[in-house]
């Protein structure tokens, strides 16, 4: 199997690769600092085309296949995961969402200005009751006529305060559980939806994180995206992609983390020559070098699986929890090669380690993967059987 990148996938990661390292990298510290970016760098992406790698010129976007994809967002994810988190939500979760489940005329309508950056998305499903059991949302989505009215609480939704459009989860007919779900379109600005910042957080410090309340959100019939019952297969399907796209970037963190560790031990002196040279910290950056080349061949073998519209869920999962857990790693190893350096916001892999820190909890916890993968390959379930058999059937 062949690896190699073809000449327009590296023309795409160079590019990227340098406007992330001129552009990006030297704010990341000062963005996390201030728990915030300026989201006009979301239009400095767009007008390179990183705003929407996969989806088709038609529809505004550049029109690359999935490898090229995780290419950007493991460039981004290098100098800032909090910038990677808004594009991999933007890309991942919302327009690939609308382009896979949206009529015609939605696609017309959301991914042009998606792809420009003009809107920003976001992807509406946590609530403070329902995490990885997706099943059980509260969230309510009542006919009146020919709309529909949307009441409950989302949180931890990344964009969440910038977001111009969000897909929103409700549930139809709490009886049916997974079976009621629906997916909506729902313009930020409608009367009712209001969002509120959440700051504090450990890592991800400058990407915005909100907390969505829907009071009597009233949404036409025509904002509903997919059919009715089709909700949760919409969140899972969008969730192989957010996935692919977080363990993008977590090479990226691990790359990073390896990178400043080589130059650090290299410069540091102790005992009359560079730690590099001491036995101990070469076993850490092997560990480091052999397991982020590991996990980045999985998102490699994970985009060529998405390329050929192959149902990716098993790949996808198994690179997700890979690369978050070696994310970790990576940037303890790197604080642990700094020594007391390595605690300081002065150097990068404290950042590094607080950013990949909750790489192996959103978009399906490491303990969520083990369990998706543990059916693969026993047959026998550990989720509720008849939601279990949606996600083993969900394309």
């Amino acid at each position: 199997m062949d690896f190699e990148l073809t000449q327009e996938q590296r023309m795409i990661q160079d590019a990227c690769r340098t406007f992330s390292r001129q552009r990006i990298l030297p704010n990341a510290r000062q963005w996390d600092i201030d728990e915030a970016y300026p989201r006009e760098l979301l239009h400095e992406l767009a007008k390179l085309g990183f705003l929407g790698v996969p989806v088709p010129e038609q529809y505004g976007g550049t029109g690359l296949d999935y490898l090229s994809e995780a290419l950007v967002f493991e460039e981004i994810g290098y100098a800032d995961s909090s910038v990677r988190t808004t594009l991999s939500v933007q890309m991942s979760l919302v327009e690939l969402t609308v382009l896979k489940w949206g009529s015609e005329a939605q696609r017309q309508q959301y991914l042009p200005p998606l792809c420009k950056g003009d809107w920003v998305g976001c992807f509406g499903l946590t609530e403070p009751g329902a995490g990885s059991d997706a099943g059980s949302l509260s969230t309510r989505a009542v006919r009146q006529g020919g709309d529909w009215l949307l009441s409950g609480q989302k949180v931890w939704i990344s964009n969440g305060t910038w977001a111009d459009l969000a897909i929103i989860f409700a549930q139809t007919d709490p009886s049916q559980k997974h079976k009621g779900l629906v997916a909506f379109l729902v313009d930020t600005k409608t009367p009712g939806f209001h969002a509120q910042k959440m700051k504090g957080k450990l890592g991800l410090r400058a990407s915005d994180t909100g907390e969505l309340f829907l009071e009597n959100v009233r949404v036409p019939d025509s904002a509903r995206l997919g059919e009715i019952g089709e909700g949760f297969k919409i969140a899972m399907s969008a969730l192989d992609n957010g996935r692919y796209g977080v363990a993008s970037g977590c090479v990226g963190i691990a790359q990073h983390a390896l990178d400043c560790s080589v130059e650090y031990g290299k410069q540091r002196r102790a005992f009359n020559k560079p730690i590099a040279a001491t036995q101990l910290v070469q076993e850490m950056l092997a560990n480091m070098f052999v397991e982020t080349q590991a996990a980045r061949l999985l998102v490699y073998q994970a985009g060529m699986v998405k390329n050929r519209g192959e149902r990716c869920t098993i790949p996808v999962s198994m690179c997700k929890y890979y690369a978050s857990e070696v994310a970790k790693r990576a940037a303890d190893m790197a604080i642990q090669i700094h020594g007391g350096y390595g605690y300081s916001n002065e150097y990068a892999p404290e950042r590094l380690w607080r950013d990949a820190r909750v790489a192996s909890l959103y978009e399906g916890t490491s303990q969520i993967q083990q369990l998706i993968l543990g059916r693969h390959l026993t047959g026998l379930q550990a989720f509720e059987d008849e939601q279990q058999r949606v996600l083993a059937t969900t394309p």
